[in-house]
């Protein structure tokens, strides 16, 4: 027996931020980083919010560590907040789900909605259980899992994502078409899950250049931002695969920014799990090869059979990864391989011991783990199928 629920409710489309005006004197704590602060961007919720007390926790960084989400219990317990809004990238809405649960574990569960305003387009965390924190101690990054963690309310408004800078774009787009390929492909993929990833994957796939082109287009914008949710709603469910395991541990590191490290693996990965270099007969695919000859017929590429699927997909994801500036491997992005060849065990334990390693299409190994990293730091060949 599966399951597939949506708990969160979403707002979207032109000033959905006018949702917060239905909260009256509430204590409202928002949790963001500084620059969300210091640029103004916090005053957008103000405004909205000005029947309520609020108060707000901008230490975020990147990839919050257990230091920073102490120190967020410790404001939001001074304040006794009745609604935690998390606001920013998915640093901000992870750092929130964080405080917010170990907040009510302190306080015996108190009542605590929590609102989710994301202000990139990519992680998806607006709508998962999902959340990734750093032990700076260990260099590594951790996926916490929890219903608890899920948001009440999601508000996607696309005039909050105009001034997304390019090269975010990029990052944060790439992490989006791998949460939907990963999602299509996981071990618990559904058709609930299914549509929902091949519905985010065709309109991030289609409009991710324009939109890194052509930042002021609100109307791509707002498609981006949308295939970001849904793809959310899809892995949050169905899980991910070996790319996020990897982009963790190479994340924590080598502090690689997670959706540039998503956009360098995904290949590799997807090489990897097809299986069509096993296939001698060229007529026994495995049912992933299949699939990613599906996404491939949805976005009009030449997928006559699984191998010209799989090849021209993945040829035209890294063709996309060229034009957004994207590297092919470590290497390019200038990662020295003699720093790397120290951290490549503990990134391989970590990716073993990973939650996204179990729902992974292919069963990987200690070995098969070592070669695709040596392929993904630029040591070996990327070889085409």
């Amino acid at each position: 027996m599966k399951n597939f629920c949506l708990k969160t409710d979403i707002y979207f489309g032109k000033d959905s931020l006018k949702k917060l005006e239905e909260i009256q004197e509430k204590k409202v704590l928002i949790i963001c980083d500084k620059f969300m602060e210091t640029s103004g961007m916090v005053n957008l919720l103000k405004e909205r919010l000005n029947k309520c007390e609020v108060e707000v926790f901008s230490e975020i960084i990147p990839d919050p560590s257990v230091e920073i989400v102490a120190l967020g219990v410790k404001k939001l317990k001074g304040f006794s907040g009745d609604i935690i809004i998390g606001f920013g990238g998915g640093s901000s809405i992870d750092g929130a789900k964080a405080i917010r649960e170990y907040y009510q574990k302190l306080e015996n569960n108190k009542e605590m909605l929590f609102y989710a305003i994301p202000t990139t387009s990519g992680t998806g965390s607006e709508v998962t259980e999902y959340a990734v924190i750093t032990n700076k101690e260990e260099g590594l990054k951790y996926a916490l899992t929890n219903k608890n963690l899920l948001p009440d309310v999601a508000i996607l408004d696309g005039d909050l994502v105009k001034s997304v800078p390019p090269h975010i774009t990029a990052d944060t787009g790439l992490d989006v078409i791998t949460h939907a390929i990963e999602a299509y492909v996981s071990t618990n993929g559904n058709d609930f899950t299914d549509a929902l990833a091949e519905k985010s994957f065709s309109l991030v796939f289609s409009n991710l250049k324009k939109v890194y082109l052509d930042g002021s287009n609100l109307q791509l914008r707002e498609k981006i931002h949308n295939s970001s949710c849904m793809a959310g709603m899809a892995f949050n469910c169905a899980g991910l695969g070996i790319t996020h395991s990897l982009a963790h541990g190479l994340g924590g590191k080598l502090h690689i920014p997670h959706g540039k490290a998503n956009g360098i693996i995904l290949p590799y990965v997807m090489k990897f799990n097809s299986e069509i270099g096993n296939s001698y007969s060229r007529e026994n695919f495995t049912e992933t090869a299949k699939k990613y000859q599906r996404l491939a017929k949805l976005v009009d590429l030449n997928a006559s059979t699984p191998i010209i699927g799989v090849n021209n997909l993945i040829k035209s994801i890294c063709q996309l990864k060229k034009e957004l500036s994207i590297p092919e491997t470590l290497l390019d992005l200038g990662i020295d391989l003699v720093e790397f060849e120290k951290v490549k065990e503990s990134i391989i334990e970590s990716a073993l011991k990973d939650v996204c390693t179990k729902t992974n299409p292919r069963k990987v190994t200690r070995e098969e783990l070592e070669k695709l990293l040596d392929e993904i730091s630029g040591k070996q060949l990327f070889k085409t199928l």
